[in-house]
Order: structure tokens, then sequence, then C-alpha cells
């Protein structure tokens, strides 16, 4: 199979005429559109327990507390 580069591509899309590369754009956009829309979705459960270890040394409840006291000031 030969290895077609980004370089001979567009060489090859300039010998096309108009209405071809009106025809390649609109098929490239339908391509480049389905992949993003088929990409795998996440879930916010894959956050779980991310960045725990910032929190390992803290009282949740001393935090909490604090967080609440700079409110009134």
């Amino acid at each position: 199979m030969q290895t077609v580069t980004y370089a001979k591509s567009l060489d090859l899309v300039q010998k096309l005429d108009l209405s071809e590369q009106m025809e390649l754009i609109d098929q490239l956009t339908d391509l480049v559109r389905q992949r993003m829309t088929t990409h795998q979705s996440h879930s916010i459960l894959e956050l779980q327990g991310l960045g725990k270890e910032i929190w390992q040394d803290i009282d949740a409840q001393k935090y909490v507390d604090r967080e609440r006291a700079s409110w009134d000031g």
C-alpha cells in the first residue's frame, strides 16, 4: 500500500476541478463530523478519587468550619 502524505494529497486536490473540490470538502466535513460525534463519552464517576492525596492530612470538619468562618469576614 502506498503512503500518501499531506503534501501529496493537497497536490492531488489542487488538480481537481472546483466542483470536485467542493464535493471533497463536503465528504471530509461529514467524515470529521462523524468522528467527532462517535467519541467515547465519559462518566462523572471516572473522577472518583482524583486528587484525594491533597486532602489526606486535612480534617474535613475543621476545613468546613474554617471556610464558613471566612464567609462572615
